[in-house]
């Protein structure tokens, strides 16, 4: 092992090297750079420099270096003299985002060396890559992180940097990572052919002005990701056919891989009803989807004074409707289930029907008529109507009993701490992001309950929204890993930022399509400023071109008034 020296080594005995060209793409600071007096040898170049034991050991560091924050007067105190003869030295500084250089030259005995303080690989500072590798990867903001910096004066290198980095190396490290794990699961599930899935859409606006719609499909036997496929508003024709698109784009990969749906867990959108059935797709509906209509629909109407009872039994139905779709595996049965609970709410107790022999109840029941349903009242008819429906009677058939989607809105929970609803991001951003959501979401989807050091399971009281202020328990999981992280700063470094051709021509595989403003032509600047104008200048603008009678064109009688 080379030990690390204190001490700078004379330049004479060695013979100088150039040292890499720094990238000045990535921007420098003017007002940060020294000038200093030219030094006494007229043959010092300060391009040159001493290949030292510690230069040669700074080139071999790797990105899972530890690294610390130095402080710029503590740097200069190791540069002012010069350690063979004491005299003062003259210092040359310069700073490329996180890269700093410091050049020192004795005007006296002529010593100088360089020092960096972070390895350039390829005329990149590590350590600017690095970081920007550390915000991608991690789903943080760029921008977020550098007002962290800006705010304790922690040099940084600007966006377009941050950009660049995630064009050529990032985002392209993101896409063949996601691939190959892909490949991997596919290999895996395609020994039974048939898969079990959940699919679902989430758009990155609420309602009809999304941008992006992303479809999910989840393997529900070991709750994983198995396909993303993103779709641009535009590329359809609207959002409303955005669901339909990406879950066909899935299907598609899935079937090119070998693999069959055996069924599909979604949600009842008409739309994708109706696709699943031209295709051939059984499909099973979501309980919780299902129950939140119809819970939409109750609560409307409980709203009413004089429907107060329906807010009474609210929490009753819901429960009914997740026992009698999880309890029963036959279509018929879930609706006979579903159903006897009308008869429950009135308190009539016929046992006619085969399936309930006897009551699951106890044998004590209140008396008060105010708390049940009257037979014939116009409460009980209105809630009739909702609970049997057509519609609602034929999806009660196909709700899932086993499996649902509640993974699903996890993993959609997941997202939004890759790509936040309030940012917008390019295509492939958006993707690369998505991807990386998945990847975090499949290593860490089996993490298990936290206990304490006797053995006993750990909870936390949590009050969730829909509960409305009600306290209720969630176990508390174990922290999730970060592997993956660690996975692609070691493909960034080591293969990617390498030779990132292969990499970069994977990434221009997908099809990225058009931008929302092609269609459009793009005005001038002058253009759209001379436009600009604004409401209350617009509003002040108008009122000056309306005429009033008294002030504009005078009427007939006042014509005649000033002729004669």
């Amino acid at each position: 092992m080379v030990p690390y020296s204190s001490t700078p080594i004379k330049a004479h005995p060695f013979t100088p090297r150039k040292r890499p060209y720094l990238d000045l793409e990535e921007e420098e600071d003017t007002d940060i750079s020294e000038s200093i007096a030219e030094p006494h040898d007229s043959t010092y170049n300060p391009d040159d420099t001493v290949v030292t034991e510690e230069s040669e050991l700074a080139q071999q560091t790797t990105n899972n270096e530890s690294k610390y924050i130095v402080f710029e007067s503590c740097l200069r105190e190791l540069f002012e003299t010069c350690p063979v003869c004491k005299t003062k030295c003259d210092v040359q500084f310069r700073r490329v985002g996180t890269y700093v250089l410091f050049i020192q030259l004795c005007p006296k005995c002529s010593y100088h060396r360089k020092w960096e303080s972070q390895p350039v690989n390829r005329s990149t500072p590590v350590g600017n890559l690095l970081v920007s590798a550390a915000i991608y990867f991690s789903g943080a903001s760029f921008f977020q992180f550098e007002k962290i910096c800006k705010a304790m004066q922690l040099k940084m290198f600007h966006y377009d940097a941050f950009r660049r980095h995630a064009r050529n190396y990032l985002e392209p490290a993101i896409i063949h990572r996601w691939n190959f794990l892909q490949t991997d699961m596919f290999k895996k599930l395609q020994e039974q052919r048939k898969v079990a899935v959940a699919g679902d859409m989430r758009a990155d606006t609420p309602g009809h002005s999304a941008k992006f719609g992303s479809y999910t499909l989840m393997h529900l036997e070991s709750n994983t990701i198995l396909d993303i496929q993103l779709v641009q508003c535009n590329e359809v024709g609207g959002s409303y056919h955005m669901e339909k698109e990406g879950l066909q784009r899935c299907l598609d990969h899935l079937e090119s891989n070998g693999l069959e749906v055996e069924y599909i867990i979604t949600d009842r959108h008409p739309q994708i009803q109706k696709f699943l059935r031209e295709r051939n797709v059984v499909q099973f509906y979501d309980v919780w989807h299902f129950e939140k209509g119809l819970s939409k629909k109750l609560n409307k109407l409980s709203l009413k004074k004089e429907y107060y009872i329906v807010k009474m039994w609210l929490h009753s139905i819901k429960n009914h409707i997740y026992w009698s779709a999880t309890t029963s595996t036959c279509g018929p049965e879930k609706v006979a289930k579903y159903t006897s609970l009308l008869n429950h709410i009135q308190n009539v107790h016929t046992h006619e029907n085969p399936v309930f022999p006897t009551c699951a109840h106890a044998g004590k029941v209140s008396r008060d008529h105010k708390k049940w349903f009257q037979p014939g009242s116009m409460p009980l008819q209105k809630v009739e109507k909702i609970m049997n429906n057509k519609r609602v009677l034929k999806d009660v058939e196909r709700l899932s009993h086993h499996y649902q989607t509640s993974s699903l809105e996890a993993f959609h929970g997941v997202i939004l701490r890759f790509a936040p609803k309030n940012v917008v991001f390019p295509f492939i951003g958006m993707l690369c992001r998505l991807y990386l959501a998945a990847i975090h979401y499949n290593e860490n989807r089996d993490r298990e309950q936290a206990v304490t050091t006797s053995g006993q399971p750990i909870y936390k009281v949590v009050f969730p929204k829909s509960k409305k202020g009600e306290a209720t328990t969630k176990p508390l999981k174990t922290p999730p890993s970060y592997e993956y992280v660690t996975d692609l700063m070691k493909l960034v470094f080591e293969e990617v930022f390498t030779d990132p051709a292969p990499f970069v021509e994977e990434l221009k595989q997908i099809r990225v399509p058009a931008s929302m403003s092609s269609q459009f032509d793009r005005p001038s600047m002058e253009e759209v400023v001379g436009r600009h104008v604004s409401l209350f200048r617009q509003a002040v603008v108008e009122s000056q071109h309306i005429v009033h009678p008294d002030v504009g064109t005078p009427t007939e009688s006042e014509a005649q008034h000033r002729m004669g």
